[in-house]
């Protein structure tokens, strides 16, 4: 008798068969059948996701340039201070008038450590009460002892970062909403994963933004790999995905969609153009484009089932 070909599968590679399969089923329920996504309507406020991206710039020049920058833009500086043992630094801005303050935390200077050096380890946050990226989260506390005193609880408190800046500044906004602060609007810039799926499920009521462009590789670190997303405690990204791409248009993601959109590259070792797609320079050049115009298209995930199991792949793929 004939054996069909998916017991043949079965036979010559039982272990990942038994693995793909309820990824699969998983993939395909939340999924549907078309990978194409366009969010609900109710286009971003581009020229407020640039005040934000000029702040996450600015956060890497001097102390004097922040200043200088603020007041300009109608807001008081309340704090600046950079944490040595940690490499990072932040500064704190107030607005009397409007009853807002803004925390802008600065990222790495080397893109390359953010891609390979990154420590994959997640632990207990006891603050937030969730599994947080055991750096970022370090590097919030430091930043958030410092800060509490300033912060006022009648005013409506804004984060912003570029890169592991970005990062902090959501743990910082998780903080925050768990002490009962009005935690306004979280805006990143290539922001690296930092929580797993319970983390972003327990803080999807946060009013969170991550900018991103197509082939910056930071947002996709750690890699995602399909065949556990059953297991809870994979990284997870939070909010929606605002994705800048060419002229006047954009397209947002969100959960498993902005997820998969790493498949394409997590196996391609970074170069120059991935570099230059993370830096702020591009990033305010597109936000630049979307103003005062801007068109939402759909994102198609271009899912190639075979390349999403690892080392068998080419193996099933013969079969």
């Amino acid at each position: 008798m004939k054996v069909k070909p998916p017991d043949m599968m079965y036979i010559l590679f039982p272990e990942t068969i038994s693995r793909i399969k309820p990824a699969l089923l998983i993939l395909f329920f939340l999924l549907g059948a078309d990978s194409s996504v366009i969010a609900a309507p109710g286009q971003p406020n581009f020229t407020e996701l640039k005040k934000y991206a000029e702040f996450s710039s600015i956060s890497y020049q001097s102390r004097a340039e922040i200043q200088r920058f603020s007041q300009q833009k109608g807001y008081t500086l309340s704090d600046y201070h950079t944490i040595p043992e940690m490499e990072i630094s932040y500064f704190l801005l107030s607005n009397e008038q409007q009853r807002t303050q803004i925390i802008a935390v600065r990222g790495t200077a080397n893109v390359e450590n953010a891609l390979l050096d990154v420590d994959l380890k997640l632990v207990m946050d006891k603050h937030t009460g969730v599994r947080l990226h055991k750096g970022f989260s370090q590097a919030a506390e430091a930043i958030y002892n410092e800060i509490k005193p300033l912060l006022k609880t009648d005013y409506r408190i804004s984060t912003t970062g570029h890169s592991l800046g970005g990062a902090v500044a959501v743990i910082l906004a998780m903080r925050m909403d768990i002490d009962g602060f009005k935690v306004d609007q979280v805006v990143s810039f290539g922001q690296p994963k930092l929580t797993n799926i319970s983390g972003a499920q327990k803080f999807q009521h946060l009013n969170i933004s991550r900018v991103v462009t197509p082939k910056d590789m930071v947002p996709l670190v750690p890699p995602f790999d399909p065949l556990d997303v059953k297991n809870l405690d994979i990284y997870w990204h939070l909010g929606k995905e605002i994705l800048l791409l060419k002229n006047q248009d954009y397209a947002i993601l969100e959960g498993l969609n902005s997820m998969l959109r790493a498949a394409n590259f997590t196996q391609q070792t970074p170069n120059e153009e991935n570099l230059h797609n993370h830096r702020m320079t591009l990033y305010l050049d597109l936000l630049d484009k979307k103003i005062p115009a801007a068109r939402q298209v759909p994102y198609k995930n271009n899912l190639n089932l075979f390349n999403l199991f690892g080392a068998n792949s080419h193996r099933l793929k013969a079969l």
